[in-house]
């Protein structure tokens, strides 16, 4: 249930805990050091660095008897303002950090988060870790929103893709490789006379995601196990779309159900989010069975080594991400699972919602306030899990009347968990995401000022690696 013009791109924000006159304070400052930059503005320098980012996320160490704490005493310190922070981290210093992808981009510092993974994976179903929201969570959240993206960026690079095609997938994060691609087929059809009419829109296959390891050694060690992600975007189609507004419920039955208690509610999920998962295509097989084929797959071969499953998805495909969970975790996976979804609709009854959360599946849904999407369906559906709500109308960026495609989008998404502190705080002053992400995709929902000024930045950008190409020329290429 997303829009079909779905960015490829991600982002997310948020911020710090201080007190009500600090913050005002904090935010007034950073907006006024912003207004400086544009009405000051220097030449780009190509070397800016990440000197005026947040500190680096140093390793958590696993104390001798004692579980970890994902050094949570010294983050609340900080979240409450006993701790004050150093003046150049109220706003950025220059103005490429502000509006350059490739400068501002650096993603946060990634810590060694080996002795606190299953905190973070949501093995004590991210108690205390998400309000103030700690760091090392947020950066992980922000991660998987970029495998989603990326899974947007596959389809729309390959709209007619099919099974058996090669399938490229532009992944930011070099440290994991695609394993298989992802294809969800849909149970109506158009009629045989507008099918014949309009061909693209009678696709009933269609790339949705894909599945994904990390295979960097380093990695591994500074994540503390081998993750799999499964990836899937959101809707693009026409006969997806179809899907979504058939909202009945219909018995979810999977291999697990077998074991049920026959004195048990049934649970019950929306047909039109079944029938994508579990439809056959015309000589392929359905997403339930490439999904549970290709972890089994993987698991066989990483058997012995610590390992996690990670599901993630936008708007439909978090919906899916949820009936993935929920059959992996039936199946006795030998691995904790785990999804992290963005602006998902609610996907079964409460029936299925305690059957997900029994079997083990731990589900962290990203929800914007201002969202219509994750309020439906209304009548007799559950929500499943935790939610960290996120508020538009926080980040200092976006315009408070924001639309609905702004609030549902994936890029606004990332963009809000990046800047996200706590309930009670401002915008996440050091924030590293670029908002010309956000530009390309929300433009019209971005306030003015950033607008224009963000333009007159990239077209002097543009000038100055043209005169970089040019013979003879000794400018440095901005990258």
């Amino acid at each position: 249930m997303t829009t079909a013009a779905a960015p490829p791109a991600s982002s997310l924000l948020r911020p710090a805990v201080k007190t009500t006159t600090q913050a005002a304070g904090g935010n007034r400052v950073h907006l006024k050091n912003l207004e400086h930059l544009f009405r000051n503005r220097g030449a780009v320098q190509s070397g800016s660095g990440d000197g005026a980012g947040a500190a680096p996320v140093q390793p958590v160490t696993k104390r001798k008897q004692q579980a970890p704490l994902l050094r949570l005493p010294s983050f609340i310190a900080l979240a409450r303002g006993e701790v004050k922070e150093e003046e150049p981290n109220v706003s950025p210093r220059r103005l490429e950090r502000v509006l350059l992808p490739s400068a501002t981009d650096g993603p946060s510092p990634r810590g060694n988060i080996a002795a606190s993974w299953r905190q973070l994976h949501g093995e004590h179903d991210w108690r205390g870790l998400l309000d103030p929201l700690h760091p090392d969570l947020r950066r992980e959240i922000v991660r998987y929103g970029e495998f989603v993206d990326a899974a947007y960026g596959a389809f729309l690079a390959q709209p007619d893709a099919a099974p058996g095609d090669r399938v490229s997938v532009p992944l930011q994060d070099g440290a994991y490789r695609v394993t298989a691609p992802l294809f969800a087929t849909s149970s109506v059809g158009l009629p045989t006379w507008l099918a014949a009419a309009a061909p693209c829109a009678a696709q009933r296959t269609s790339l949705v995601g894909y599945v994904a390891v990390c295979d960097s050694p380093a990695e591994v060690r500074r994540m503390g196990r081998r993750d799999i992600v499964i990836a899937l975007r959101g809707t693009c189609t026409v006969l997806e779309w179809a899907e979504n507004v058939r909202a009945s419920l219909v018995p979810a039955t999977d291999a697990a159900s077998s074991t049920a208690s026959p004195d048990s509610p049934t649970p019950k999920v929306e047909c039109g989010f079944w029938n994508l998962y579990k439809t056959a295509g015309d000589g392929s097989p359905s997403l339930s069975e490439m999904v549970v084929s290709e972890v089994h797959r993987l698991l066989n071969k990483y058997e012995g080594e610590e390992v996690s499953i990670t599901v993630t998805g936008h708007s439909l495909g978090a919906a899916l991400a949820v009936l993935i969970a929920d059959e992996l975790a039936g199946r006795a996976a030998p691995a904790p699972v785990a999804v992290f979804s963005f602006g998902g609709p609610r996907v079964g009854d409460r029936a299925f919602a305690a059957r997900v959360e029994a079997r083990g599946a731990r589900v962290l849904r990203m929800v914007n306030a201002h969202d219509v999407v994750p309020r439906f369906p209304p009548a007799r559906y559950a929500d499943v899990g935790r939610e960290l709500r996120l508020d538009s109308r926080a980040s200092p960026y976006l315009r408070p009347d924001a639309d609905a495609a702004c609030c549902h989008d994936l890029e606004a998404y990332i963009h809000l968990v990046d800047g996200f502190l706590g309930s009670h705080c401002p915008f996440r002053a050091n924030a590293k995401r670029s908002i010309l992400r956000l530009l390309e995709n929300q433009g019209g929902n971005v306030k003015q000022l950033y607008i224009s000024k963000a333009m007159d930045m990239r077209i002097r950008l543009d000038s100055v690696v043209v005169g970089a190409d040019m013979p003879g020329s000794t400018l440095g290429r901005v990258t």
